[in-house]
């Protein structure tokens, strides 16, 4: 029952992300030339709605759908971790034309290229996994 309700979730977000132009090639290349305000109201609004969420969550100690305790972890207050971070995760989003959950979208609108970029992009989750101990945090 449990991955049934995340499959619907996914769903409704993948649906929401089509129909918003967000995994659009075109809004991403507007959004990155500042030629439309698109794609910032979009972020901006999910950025609201998560910041809001998660203070309401803390305030009103809300459990999970399935009763559980909801925790979040202390983020490390390391500059370049997230300096770097940043730096490729941009080029990618860049370089593909969508960052990791229009790439589902697509594929799930019938733009199968976008498995190469599925493929790259778990190929380098792996690999920094591999790699996590020797890189600077």
């Amino acid at each position: 029952m449990r991955t049934l309700s995340y499959l619907l979730i996914g769903i409704l977000f993948g649906i929401t992300m089509f129909k918003s132009e967000a995994a659009s090639w075109f809004r991403i290349y507007e959004m990155f030339h500042f030629d439309a305000f698109h794609m910032y109201g979009i972020i901006g609004s999910a950025l609201v709605l998560g910041v809001l969420s998660v203070q309401l969550i803390k305030r009103y100690n809300i459990k999970s759908f399935h009763g559980e305790e909801i925790r979040f972890q202390d983020k490390n207050r390391s500059f370049s971790r997230y300096m770097y971070g940043g730096i490729i995760f941009g080029l990618g989003w860049g370089l593909a034309g969508a960052c990791p959950g229009p790439m589902y979208t697509l594929v799930g609108a019938g733009y199968l290229p976008i498995l190469v970029v599925i493929f790259a992009a778990l190929v380098g989750t792996y690999l920094y996994g591999l790699l996590r101990d020797k890189l600077p945090h």
